[in-house]
């Protein structure tokens, strides 16, 4: 084996898990930002069954 064809190798190699460790954060943060928003929906419903208890 050529050090070219080593070389080239190996830089495949580091560009497919340097792809797959930026997917895998990109859905980290996009389970994150589901999270967040979740919690808001959850809060805007429950404001809204407070200010529909105080009416009663």
């Amino acid at each position: 084996m050529d050090t070219k064809e080593l070389l080239s190798m190996i830089d495949t190699e580091s560009r497919t898990s340097k792809t797959k460790s930026k997917k895998r954060k990109w859905r980290e943060i996009e389970a994150i930002q589901d999270r967040y928003k979740l919690r808001k929906e959850l809060e805007d419903m429950d404001m809204s069954l407070e200010a529909e208890l105080a009416n009663l």
